[in-house]
């Protein structure tokens, strides 16, 4: 059905149908705009809010997150996130697809229908013009057939009179005649203005009309085609979204399924299990027979020994102290106490933890061990109530010895890891640095190679300073898993602090606990300690007897000045003896003389070893 011959009479109804159309299209374009707006506030509080769940860096929370139920609950918030992205596309999408691509096509219909209704008010115009033109000619045919019409009755009176001369009757003749001519050729002018204006109209109303209504309907169904398409495109942007948005849904679910409440308490006991041993039974003192009361494992020693106990602590006598040890073992034969001091004070013990003066907390060692050697018992009361001491005090000591043993260990495991973390990126910005001056020598042009000589030595310094803190969290994690270490001379060369003091001959307060089983101390066990220690600082003390033989040769790359014990100065292209390779810790033992040895950095040396020397291995 065509607007055109159904709608022929229907020009200003269309016009105001059409630009009804165009506002019907602005206002969804505008619905899907507020829709695109709607899906970014909601995509920006979902992140906000994913956000303020977030756990903090370096704080507790972070630390929290550790259980299963708390990661499970990170993957939700870490989903959400992905789940407003998705809003986010859906927004993209429509803003692009529809709202876009519709407000461009709006202002193209704008233009098409303007320029099909201008065309259409031009034929109007035109049918217009051509009736006017027939009317007036109509008009003048009219008056020129009165004006006719009036001459013939003038002649007819003047020549019907005869009073009237001859020559007026004549002239009334000649003005009946020309007033008929111009009635005649108005007649003439009417009927071919009359013929045409039908023309026209005909032309209008079956040709013109028809043609320009047809372009307005073909308008008008574009329009409704274009907002159906529209909508059809609104739905797939939803749908597309769909199953990513599953997904999201789908991790939440994983997520929430991978909560595992076994491994859940397995961390809260990892987290806070101290290693101290819970305490045993307590032996009945019957006070009705003082004189042959059994000696208890609370008391000090023997009746005899009582008043050596009020002299150490008046006020602890009966006191029992947490997580206090029964000792099961037969009870073994105690000298005196007087014996027992003197020989403490005369002996010359080593303490591992006196290392330094200034560590108030690791002294408390040091009387422990007075307190074991000269009441030949468990130490266990003091650690408990050094343990408690220390939690008050909220003293928090560079080894960590506050903390419970298994805490400690996982402390001092945790500070290592992160040293050797700092030394591997000290290492790569010195490689980065080293590569960086090959290319200046390479390429003068490029820079100054000296200008880079004080970083690569600060880098160099940043790593030895880095590697004798790692040595030393590495000594006090072996005390606290129970491990002696084996000092090497490396390691004595390094670790300065260890210069000019005693090796201990004691452990630390975890390593008694774990000298045994049920955390009961024995003399043999530490008699067994004290050898092993002797023994090996006395191997320490001689290894450097027997001059080592080279195992290959070595050219330096870079001038190196050793200013720390054990390090030897080396100058660039000096060629030298190795006589120790890098055993992983990024230092190389070599001589120049038979007098000049030292250790040099690895990486400053190029060194070719001899396969069939003794002792050439590889370590990694």
């Amino acid at each position: 059905m065509s607007w055109g011959t159904e709608l022929w009479d229907q020009f200003d109804n269309l016009e105001k149908h059409t630009q009804w159309g165009i506002d019907i299209l602005e206002k969804y374009i505008k619905f899907v705009k507020e829709r695109t707006e709607i899906e970014l506030s909601y995509a920006k509080q979902l992140r906000n809010l994913s956000k303020k769940y977030q756990p903090k860096k370096n704080s507790k929370e972070e630390e929290e997150y550790k259980y299963t139920a708390c990661k499970a609950f990170l993957s939700t918030l870490n989903e959400m996130n992905d789940y407003a992205g998705q809003h986010e596309v859906i927004s993209e999408n429509m803003t692009s697809q529809i709202t876009v691509d519709l407000m461009r096509y709006v202002q193209e219909l704008k233009q098409e229908r303007k320029s099909n209704f201008h065309d259409g008010r031009k034929a109007q115009q035109h049918i217009e013009t051509c009736w006017k033109q027939l009317e007036s000619s109509k008009r003048r045919f009219e008056r020129d057939c009165k004006e006719a019409d009036r001459a013939q009755q003038y002649f007819e009176k003047m020549d019907a009179d005869i009073n009237v001369t001859k020559a007026d009757v004549e002239k009334a003749r000649q003005q009946a005649q020309l007033r008929h001519q111009l009635a005649e050729d108005s007649k003439a002018d009417y009927s071919s203005i009359l013929q045409r204006f039908n023309q026209e109209q005909w032309e209008y109303y079956h040709t013109h009309i028809p043609t320009i209504f047809q372009k307005i309907q073909e308008m008008e169904e574009r329009r409704i085609v274009r907002i159906g398409e529209s909508m059809k495109t609104y739905a797939e942007v939803d749908r597309q979204v769909i199953p990513i948005i599953g997904k999201c849904l789908d991790g939440i679910v994983k997520a929430a399924e991978s909560i595992d409440q076994k491994n859940d308490s397995q961390l809260v006991v990892e987290a806070y299990k101290s290693g101290f041993e819970p305490p045993g039974d307590i032996e009945f003192e019957d006070y009705t027979q003082p004189m042959k009361r059994t000696v208890s494992e609370n008391s000090l020693s023997s009746s005899k020994e009582g008043k050596a106990e009020l002299k150490f602590g008046g006020k602890s006598r009966g006191k029992l102290w947490p997580f206090i040890k029964k000792n099961k073992s037969p009870k073994q034969q105690k000298e005196p106490l007087s014996h027992r001091f003197n020989e403490f004070m005369t002996s010359k013990p080593k303490i591992h933890c006196f290392r330094s003066l200034k560590r108030g907390t690791q002294s408390l060692c040091y009387h422990k061990e007075l307190m074991k050697r000269t009441l030949g018992k468990p130490t266990h009361a003091f650690e408990a109530r050094d343990y408690v001491l220390s939690l008050k005090l909220g003293a928090t000591p560079e080894d960590f010895s506050n903390l419970p043993p298994e805490q400690r260990r996982k402390k001092l495991q945790q500070k290592v890891d992160d040293l050797n973390k700092e030394i591997q990126k000290e290492m790569d910005q010195r490689d980065a640095i080293t590569k960086m001056k090959d290319v200046y020598l390479k390429n003068p042009q490029m820079g100054d190679p000296a200008s880079l000589d004080h970083k690569l030595a600060e880098a160099t310094q940043n790593i030895e300073k880095l590697r004798l803190e790692t040595q030393k969290f590495e000594a006090w994690l072996a005390e606290v898993e129970g491990r002696l270490p084996a000092r090497s001379e490396q390691a004595r060369r390094q670790s300065g602090m260890y210069d000019g003091q005693t090796h201990p001959t004691v452990t630390n307060c975890a390593q008694d606990r774990e000298s045994s089983p049920d955390g009961s101390y024995t003399e043999e066990q530490s008699q067994e300690s004290e050898l092993k220690v002797l023994a090996t600082d006395f191997d320490d003390e001689f290894d450097d007897e027997e001059p080592l033989p080279a195992i290959g040769t070595c050219k330096a790359l870079y001038t190196f000045e050793g200013q720390n014990e054990g390090t030897i100065s080396v100058v660039e292209g000096e060629t030298l003896s190795v006589i120790e390779e890098d055993k992983g810790d990024g230092w190389t033992r070599i001589r120049r003389s038979e007098d000049e040895e030292g250790y040099v950095p690895t990486s400053y040396v190029e060194v070719y070893l001899d396969k069939n020397a003794k002792g050439a291995k590889t370590y990694i």
